[in-house]
């Protein structure tokens, strides 16, 4: 490869960093908006704790999905069989 397609390698996956963080805040702030509604204006630590432990397991539960998914793109998967 040369020092330009590496160049835009590198600032390709910077800008889809980039495009991951802003995605990121705006389900965060989404998120914290469902939960005001749901529970109320709670700024407590019970409420923040919560709040972190959900994001958490809908993060794994989506990172292992995609990984799953990535796999059986690549092949690595056999697909079901049915019969």
């Amino acid at each position: 490869m040369s020092f330009s397609v590496d160049v835009i390698d590198k600032l390709a996956a910077l800008v889809t960093a980039a495009f991951g963080l802003v995605a990121a805040l705006a389900w965060n702030s989404a998120i914290q908006a469902v939960f005001k509604e749901v529970f109320g204006d709670q700024s407590s630590i019970p409420a923040m704790l919560g709040y972190a432990v959900f994001v958490t397991v809908i993060a794994v539960i989506f990172t292992l999905w995609i990984g799953f998914v990535s796999n059986k793109a690549k092949g690595k998967i056999e697909p079901e069989k049915k019969e």
